[in-house]
């Protein structure tokens, strides 16, 4: 399985020593549920087999390793992630497990862009900040024009 290894990498839930603290961006009702989460050094919810939060956790956790800048409407991925060379040969299966990741956070996207589009750009710019940020090789999202003049 593609994520197996994340438990074993932890890179995304941990901040190196001399780097400044990562606030978790968070949805509208994800800071209902959480208030916040601030990674210091290791997550608090990072447990020995990965994020102890499991299908609760944050959606900017789900959407690690990508970055989504919805300026662009592109996926842009962490380059120090070392899931990321598989995870881009998966993308060329449309049943692997890297394809169902990209088809879930798309989805999530959408909504997102109608319900709390402000956290998908405070996002992008926290993955800016903390991230080395390279383009995806995949076709960005269309536009929100263009998505409307199909349906």
């Amino acid at each position: 399985m593609l994520f197996e290894y994340c438990a074993e990498c932890r890179r995304c839930c941990n901040v190196e020593e001399g780097h400044p603290a990562l606030e978790v961006t968070l949805t509208d009702t994800e800071q209902k549920k959480f208030g916040s989460i601030c990674i210091e050094d290791n997550c608090t919810h990072l447990g020995n087999e990965g994020c102890s939060l499991g299908e609760e956790k944050p959606f900017s956790c789900s959407l690690y390793p990508l970055s989504f800048n919805p300026h662009s409407r592109e996926f842009f991925f962490d380059n120090e992630c070392p899931l990321m060379p598989t995870y881009i040969t998966q993308l060329a299966d449309k049943g692997s497990e890297a394809s169902a990741h990209l088809d879930s956070i798309t989805q999530k996207i959408l909504k997102l862009e109608t319900t709390n589009g402000d956290f998908l750009v405070e996002n992008h710019a926290v993955d800016i900040d903390y991230f080395e940020l390279i383009k995806l090789p995949h076709a960005a999202l269309p536009t929100r024009s263009a998505k409307k003049a199909r349906q």
